[in-house]
């Protein structure tokens, strides 16, 4: 039973060694995703923001989800990351701010 342990720890291991890159990144993905979804839902679409902060739920929650409806920017952290989505135009919709 002690093998097999180890076993499946040196394959995970493994494993995320072959996937550090993804693993790396993931954190912004969080961050990124709910900011340019939550801007379309909300300035292309034109939903309420209760649904859209529904709409963009995830199994890891956000510690910051901010809209500024004036200019049109959304501000969204999570997982340490912060990103940005602002509203270009009718015929653009969101895209993210570096």
């Amino acid at each position: 039973m002690r093998r097999l342990a180890l076993l499946v720890i040196v394959v995970l291991l493994g494993w995320a060694w072959l996937e550090r890159q993804a693993l790396a990144d993931f954190p912004g993905i969080l961050s990124a995703y709910s900011a340019k979804e939550y801007c379309s839902c909300r300035f292309v679409m034109g939903f309420e923001q209760g649904y859209c902060r529904g709409y963009v739920k995830q199994w890891l929650p956000l510690s910051q989800l901010e809209e500024d409806s004036q200019q049109r920017v959304v501000n969204a952290t999570g997982l340490g990351q912060r990103s940005r989505a602002a509203w270009q135009g009718a015929h653009e919709g969101c895209r993210l701010l570096p």
